[in-house]
C-alpha cells in the first residue's frame, strides 16, 4: 500500500529565493509547453519531448531532468482534460525524481535547481521518521502557506486480511460524525462549533476588505479543514483498532453520491457540503488495509428507518433526527445507534459461521 508523507524543508534566505525562482521558471516552462500541446493536437509524451525539449531548455535554462519533468507534468494533465488549454500556477509543484533529489542522512535533502544542487535541512514527526526508509519513486516540491514541503510516496506493508468473526457497524453523520454498533459515539459538536466560529470570523473580515484583512484571511485559510482532518484521523484510528483487537471487520455505508441524491434547506447547505464523510471513509479504509482488517460496504437505503429487532421499515419509526421507535414492535433507541446496528446486520449477511 502506498502512502504520502509531508516533510517540511527549512531553506535559508538565499536557498528560499533559489527555490522560488526555480519553481516560477519551471511553471513558466509548463505554460509554454501547454500551449504547444494545445496547438499541436495533443501529442503523446514522447512526441512532445521531441517537439519542445531543446527549445525549452535553451529558453528557460532549466537543468535537463527538470525539463523532462515539466514535459511529463503537462502531458499527464492533458490525459484528464483536453477541452481547454491548461495554465499552471507560478508556484505550482515541481516533480522531483531520484536523479535530481536525494536524501542526505536522516534530516537533510539535496535538490537540483536553476543554480545547481542545494542541500537543506528538513523536519518531520516520528510517524514520518518510521516510514522514511520506505520512500518510493518521485517527490513533489510544494509551496504552501509560505513554506516548502516535500510530498514523498512510501510503500507500506499490508497485513493479510483475516476472516472476521463479525463486523462493527459504523453510521456516519453530520451531528454525530460516527456512531458504532458498540455504542461508541463520536460527536460532531467540536467540528460544528469550529465551522460556525470560522465562518463568522471570515464573514466579519470579508466585510472590511482592507489589505491587512486579506493577509489575515490568507493566514487562516484551510484552518477548518486541518482541524477536521485531525479529528477524522483520530476517529478512524480508534475504529480500526477496536475492530483489529476483537477480530472483527468494519461495515460502512456507501454514501458516495449522497449530496446528489438528497436536498437540504439553504441554511443547512454549508454544514452538508462541509461534511467530510468521504475523507473519514478513506482514512478508515487505508488504516484497515494496513492492519488486515476487512471492510464491507453496504447499501445505506433505509438504515435509519429499519427496526433491528423485527426488521419492519416505516417512515414513522423515526419521528425526529435523534430518536427511533418502531411502530410495530415498540423497540426504541438513539437513531444513529439503531442505524449502526442495521449496517452491522447487513454486513453479516451470508458470512460464514464461526464455531
Amino acid at each position: 500500500m502506498q502512502n504520502t508523507l509531508m516533510l517540511k524543508i527549512l531553506p535559508d534566505h538565499e536557498q528560499r529565493n533559489i527555490l522560488l525562482e526555480t519553481m516560477e521558471v519551471f511553471n513558466d516552462s509548463c505554460n509554454d509547453i501547454s500551449r504547444t500541446v494545445f496547438d499541436n493536437g495533443f501529442p503523446n509524451k514522447y512526441e512532445l519531448h521531441r517537439l519542445v525539449y531543446y527549445s525549452v531548455k535553451d529558453k528557460y535554462r532549466l537543468p535537463s531532468q527538470l525539463v523532462v519533468r515539466a514535459i511529463s507534468k503537462v502531458a499527464e494533465s492533458y490525459k484528464a482534460d483536453r477541452t481547454r488549454i491548461h495554465e499552471f500556477d507560478r508556484h505550482g509543484s515541481i516533480i522531483y525524481d531520484q536523479r535530481i533529489l536525494s536524501f542526505k542522512g536522516p534530516d537533510s535533502v539535496s535538490m537540483n535547481t536553476l543554480h545547481g544542487r542545494i542541500r537543506m535541512p528538513m523536519i518531520f514527526g516520528e510517524y514520518q521518521r518510521q516510514r522514511l526508509s520506505r520512500v518510493h519513486g518521485q517527490a513533489d516540491l510544494i509551496f504552501r502557506n509560505n513554506a516548502f514541503y516535500l510530498a514523498v510516496v512510501v510503500d507500506l506493508p499490508e497485513e493479510p486480511e483475516y476472516e472476521p468473526i463479525g463486523y462493527i457497524g459504523v453510521d456516519l453523520g453530520v451531528k454525530n460524525i460516527a456512531t458504532t454498533s458498540d455504542d461508541r459515539n463520536h460527536s460532531g459538536d467540536a467540528v460544528r462549533q469550529k465551522r460556525i466560529a470560522t465562518a463568522k470570523h471570515r464573514n466579519r473580515l470579508q466585510r472590511r476588505g482592507t489589505r491587512s484583512v486579506k493577509r489575515r484571511l490568507k493566514k487562516i485559510s484551510g484552518k477548518e479543514k486541518r482541524f477536521q482532518r485531525i479529528v477524522n484521523h483520530g476517529i478512524s484510528k480508534g475504529i480500526v483498532a477496536e475492530a483489529k483487537g476483537t477480530g472483527r471487520g468494519v461495515a460502512l455505508e456507501d454514501l458516495i453520491n449522497i449530496n446528489q441524491k438528497t436536498v437540504v434547506r439553504r441554511r443547512q447547505r454549508y454544514m452538508r457540503l462541509s461534511w467530510s464523510f468521504r475523507q473519514l471513509r478513506s482514512f478508515i479504509e487505508y488504516k484497515a488495509r494496513a492492519s488486515g482488517v476487512p471492510i464491507k460496504i453496504v447499501d445505506p437505503h433505509n438504515t435509519s428507518r429499519e427496526c433491528p429487532k423485527c426488521h419492519s421499515i416505516d417512515k414513522r419509526n423515526r419521528k425526529n433526527r435523534d430518536r427511533f421507535k418502531c411502530v410495530r414492535c415498540g423497540y426504541g433507541g438513539e437513531a444513529d445507534y439503531v442505524a449502526s446496528l442495521n449496517i452491522r446486520s447487513r454486513a453479516a449477511v451470508n458470512q460464514p459461521t464461526v464455531a
